[in-house]
């Protein structure tokens, strides 16, 4: 699977997708995972995991893991390596926290 053409689809997408009404103010770095993930996490595209109601903890762990090698995918390494651990709280808490999401 060649990985820079979805990549580049990604990131084509980013400024359409990221201008989507969502229900609070997206983080600052929301919109590297809007291209691929949709605007409130809800993904739309059946190969991307769907972030929107996800726990928490478990959105910052899979960060961590891709930013530590323990999960493979470049698109998605290049990205966790791009935040800053701050930005990975602030987007886990805000996908985790979508309206309708159960705590």
């Amino acid at each position: 699977m060649n990985i820079v053409p979805m990549l580049l689809l990604c990131l084509a997408a980013t400024p359409i997708l990221a201008q989507t009404k969502t229900s609070a103010k997206a983080p600052p770095k929301s919109g590297q995972c809007t291209a691929c993930h949709g605007a409130d996490g809800q993904s739309s595209i059946p190969a991307n995991p769907i972030l929107r109601c996800q726990h928490e903890s478990y959105l910052i762990t899979a960060m961590n893991a891709y930013r530590n090698g323990k999960r493979t995918h470049p698109v998605m390494q290049s990205i966790a390596n791009s935040l800053q651990p701050k930005d990975i709280k602030a987007l886990a808490a805000w996908y985790a926290n979508q309206p309708g999401c159960r705590k």
